[in-house]
This record gives C-alpha cells, sequence and structure tokens, in this order.
C-alpha cells in the first residue's frame, strides 16, 4: 500500500504542505517499509492548471491515500473517483503523519478531514443561493411568458386563415421576401418571432417564408433604426441592415432546401 504526501522538501522530516496543487514534492512512502520516492510536482511553479497537474502526478503513482492541507473540491472528486482517499488539513512532518496514520490515530485527529465525505457534503449556504438565483430568473422571465400568452391570443383573434391566404400566395420567391419584410419591421424579444412562426405554419405558410421571417426579426431592425443610427452613425445602419436583409432571404432559402433534401434521405 502506497501513501502520497504533499511535502515542502524532498525528505521525511519535511512539513506536510499547506496546498494540494502548489506543493514543492509529493512523498510516495511503502507504508509497510517505510521505503520512499519524493516526486517534484511539476504544477508547483505553474500559474495555471496547476491542481490537474498534481492530480494527474498522484493518480500515475497507483496510491492508496493522500495526505495533504488544503485540496480543492474538484481534485478531490478527481482522485476520490479513481479510489483514492483523501486525507486534508493535516499538519506535522511527513514522517510523524505517516506513522499516524499506519496507526489509525490520524484519521481521528481534530481538524483532519476525510475528502470523501467532504467532496459529498451539502453546503446549504450555496444551495439557498441557489434556490433564490432560481426563483429570480423565474420573476423575470415571468414578463415574457406572459407576452408569449397574450400574443399567441391576440394573433389568433386578428389574423385569419383567409386574410394570411390572401397575403401569402404560396411563390416562393415572394413570400420569403414578405416573410423577412415582417421580420424586419415587426420587434419584441425573439421569443416572439418563434410563436408567430409557429402560427403562421399552422395556418399552412410555406418554411420559406417563416425561416425568413425569424432570420429577419433578430437580424434587422427597422424600428431601432433611429437609435442605431445615432449610436453607430447613418452608412453603418444602412449597410448592416440591407446586408442582414439579404441574407435572411439567402440563409432562408439555403435552410429550408437542406432541410428538404435531409428529410428526402
Amino acid at each position: 500500500m502506497k501513501i502520497a504526501v504533499s511535502a515542502d522538501s524532498p525528505d521525511l522530516n519535511a512539513k506536510v504542505g499547506s496546498r494540494f496543487g502548489t506543493s514543492k514534492y509529493f512523498i510516495i512512502v511503502d507504508r509497510d517499509t517505510m521505503d520512499f520516492e519524493a516526486v517534484a510536482n511539476p504544477g508547483a511553479s505553474a500559474h495555471q492548471g496547476s491542481g490537474i497537474q498534481a492530480v494527474v502526478l498522484v493518480i500515475s503513482k497507483k496510491v492508496d491515500t493522500l495526505i495533504t492541507g488544503y485540496c480543492s473540491p474538484t481534485a478531490i472528486g478527481h482522485l476520490t473517483g479513481n479510489g483514492i482517499q483523501v486525507l486534508e488539513e493535516v499538519v506535522g512532518t511527513v514522517g510523524e503523519v505517516v506513522q499516524m496514520y499506519k496507526k489509525g490515530k490520524l484519521q481521528r485527529q481534530p481538524g483532519v478531514k476525510s475528502g470523501l465525505e467532504a467532496g459529498v457534503k451539502i453546503d446549504k449556504t450555496a444551495l439557498v443561493r441557489a434556490f433564490k438565483n432560481s426563483a429570480n430568473q423565474i420573476i423575470r422571465l415571468l414578463p415574457v411568458l406572459t407576452g408569449v400568452v397574450l400574443l399567441i391570443g391576440l394573433f389568433s383573434s386578428f389574423m385569419s386563415k383567409e386574410l394570411l391566404s390572401s397575403v401569402f400566395s404560396g411563390n416562393i420567391a415572394t413570400d420569403t421576401l414578405l416573410g423577412a419584410c415582417m421580420g424586419s419591421i415587426f420587434t419584441g424579444n425573439p421569443i416572439n418571432s418563434y410563436i408567430i412562426g409557429g402560427e403562421l405554419l399552422g395556418y399552412g405558410i410555406s418554411l420559406f417564408a417563416v425561416t425568413a421571417l425569424i432570420i429577419s426579426w433578430v437580424t434587422v431592425g427597422i424600428v431601432q433604426l433611429p437609435a442605431e443610427i445615432a449610436a453607430l452613425g447613418k452608412r453603418f445602419a444602412f449597410v448592416r441592415n440591407k446586408v442582414s436583409f439579404a441574407l435572411s432571404l439567402i440563409i432562408a432559402i439555403l435552410t429550408v432546401a437542406v432541410i428538404n433534401i435531409i428529410i428526402g434521405l
């Protein structure tokens, strides 16, 4: 059975390293014979990734137990996942703590924690914070969800199938152009474009028109054009909107064509 101990120097008289990832050495000790090997920690001088380098080194030495000072939850997870027991918050010299471990005293020392237990311990404060964040996100989404429900009702009330059929003729070119024009004029949350697009599909409007509407909705902004001009300049605003409008037509046609090819396979 082999034990790895993080250390400040390469011998049994060294103090146990205070941090697993940045300890200068790992002393690999044979529990039965007390023979040891001092291995330099490649992550000791690293600015980033020191913890993972130390984890890889310890796992490669096929040890059964790691004794160290502080060890991050991420490192503990990797080590315990590979069958290595982690004892942290340990102080003393390497030789002392190994002897205590052999006698079963180290595990009972005040302050010493088993990394396996610490890895599954639930942080109540973090749990409460997570619940609060989730609740706040739901509250922020409520206006959007309410708007979506109202939008569906309004669309169903004012847009009849006959009206839409008279506007969309079924011609790919004109329907795609009309869908892009509608998307360019409308404004609001992008989610609204999905709702309107779904309703249009339900009324039998072509996928070309719906795809162009959704793309232009999120890329072209006629309503926001004055604000865009004020912020970015007239030339940039007009060029960007023209290019976005043209691309919405091209992308819509290509998207539907690819979908039809995939369906036909």
